[in-house]
């Protein structure tokens, strides 16, 4: 799993998997299969096919590496580099992650492993904001209206004004997410949402890349049908 990137600026994506998937049931979701592959596998893909991209680190259940780095060399990966053991929570597991990423690597990608949705346009704005201001993510603005709602009632509106969805891919580069995992671990409790969320603890402003709606998490029962809908016409649109 070694890919030759001598020469070229060095993008590393880390793809944390190590869920259990619990929302949706079953099998952990990323080992489902959407098409022809696992659902991780799609996701993989979307960025083995980005020329802007050298290195891909997945974090998976460590009584599933073994399995998962023989399933995934019968897939072709070109930039796989390495499946590594995740932690006890999402953070943990990017912390880990984080430690098998090159050394020559300027820019880490943090995207969500039930995430196949994700276009090359994302991929590619994300890396240059975060090549050019340290940190970015993509996101989506909210459109609903939101409201408070307490004992069965609803409350007070929420201006949506300047609010927005978060996806990922969630782009640094390689001194602001490793230093910030860093403190973040550092600090006895501090656990955040997201990437993002790590970044900003360490005092880092992080630059917004408009996303899509296209690019969904896949978590419940609702969103692995919709997935098995649109795929087929996504790939034809996307990576044709």
């Amino acid at each position: 799993m070694e890919n030759d990137t001598s020469g070229v600026p060095h993008v590393t994506v880390l793809v944390p998997a190590a869920g259990e998937g619990r929302r949706l049931g079953g099998a952990p979701k990323q080992f489902r299969t959407l098409g022809d592959a696992p659902l991780l596998v799609q996701t993989l893909r979307a960025f083995d096919r980005h020329p802007a991209i050298t290195q891909l680190v997945v974090v998976a259940p460590a009584d599933r590496i073994v399995l998962l780095r023989q399933d995934l060399a019968a897939f072709g990966l070109r930039k796989l580099s390495d499946v590594v053991a995740g932690g006890a929570t999402r953070q943990e597991s990017v912390r880990l992650g984080l430690a098998s990423v090159s050394e020559s690597c300027e820019v880490i990608l943090v995207h969500d492993g039930v995430r196949p949705f994700v276009s090359k346009r994302e991929i590619t704005e994300v890396v240059e904001a975060a090549r050019r201001y340290g940190a970015s993510s993509v996101a989506i603005s909210v459109v609903d209206t939101l409201r408070q709602a307490g004992d069965g009632r609803f409350g007070s509106t929420v201006p949506r004004e300047g609010l927005f969805r978060m996806q990922t891919p969630q782009g640094f580069s390689r001194t602001v997410i490793v230093d910030a995992h860093a403190a973040a671990a550092a600090q006895d409790g501090a656990e955040a949402t997201d990437d993002v969320e790590v970044a900003q603890m360490a005092g880092h402003d992080v630059y917004v890349v408009q996303g899509s709606s296209e690019n969904f998490k896949i978590t419940t029962p609702e969103d692995w049908h919709r997935a098995e809908r649109i795929w087929d016409s996504w790939i034809a649109e996307n990576r044709s």
